[in-house]
């Protein structure tokens, strides 16, 4: 989980994050893929002048979606 956090942070469209916009109740948030079927749901803030991400949900597909 460390290290999708890193590169999360690093780039949040690197193509194995898998990151993609939301639809339906979570229009508005993005997602990405902490592994086989773990999720990090997510929107981008503005914090001290610069873009941030606020992590908004951690689980499996079905418990975030």
């Amino acid at each position: 989980m460390e290290s999708v956090l890193g590169l999360l942070a690093e780039d949040a469209f690197h193509p194995q994050l898998k990151t993609h916009k939301l639809k339906g109740k979570l229009i508005g948030s993005w997602a990405c893929s902490a592994g086989y079927d773990l999720r990090l749901v997510f929107h981008f803030v503005q914090h001290k002048e610069q873009e941030a991400i606020l992590l908004e949900a951690v689980g499996t597909h079905d418990e975030v979606y």
